[in-house]
């Protein structure tokens, strides 16, 4: 059964692609994300302040990304994206940041 997870995508101010996504990142739905982003190139703002769960699938989707990725997490993910040395890749926001862009 796939997990729930819902992608929208958008441009930012200023053009830079933006991808919201929601639900919960796991094995059963990792290939949509991959899919999503595969879709696209250049910078990409991915804002996964709706996401509730990230498994190994879904950080393999992120780190085949990282050199074009800019994260807006929630502080569940902080400690994922860190001990999984993403967080050493990518610039990370917190969703109140206020350097968010």
């Amino acid at each position: 059964m796939t997990t729930p997870l819902t992608l929208t995508a958008g441009r930012r101010p200023d053009g830079t692609a933006h991808l919201a996504v929601s639900g919960e990142i796991d094995m059963s739905n990792a290939g949509s994300l991959a899919d999503a982003l595969d879709a696209g190139s250049g910078p990409l703002l991915l804002d996964l302040t709706e996401v509730e769960y990230l498994d190994s699938a879904g950080l393999s989707v992120l780190f085949a990304h990282a050199d074009r990725l800019e994260l807006v997490v929630p502080p569940l993910l902080e400690p994922v994206l860190t001990v999984s040395g993403l967080a050493g890749l990518v610039t990370v926001h917190g969703p109140g940041d206020a350097s968010r862009p």
